[in-house]
């Protein structure tokens, strides 16, 4: 199974990118494990400069910036 994380304080961003993976995932019909990281040091580990960010199987695949749930679709299908 797919694991996903969103880096992020929890701010409205990060619950919004949360929001559009959720949605990505129900469009393309896969499961996930969705985890929000809230811990600034476990973000830390990711090296990313700004939230919030979006780690899809261990791999940083976006930071700083709300993806829209067509372009999670599209890394999905990675």
């Amino acid at each position: 199974m797919m694991n996903i994380k969103v880096l992020g304080s929890g701010c409205p961003k990060c619950r919004k990118l949360e929001d559009h993976v959720k949605e990505a995932l129900a469009s393309t019909g896969k499961s996930a494990d969705i985890e929000h990281v809230t811990d600034f040091a476990q973000i830390a580990e990711y090296n990313i400069m700004s939230t919030p960010g979006l780690v899809i199987d261990g791999k940083v695949v976006s930071a700083g910036k709300v993806l829209k749930s067509k372009e999670i679709e599209t890394l999905l299908g990675e």
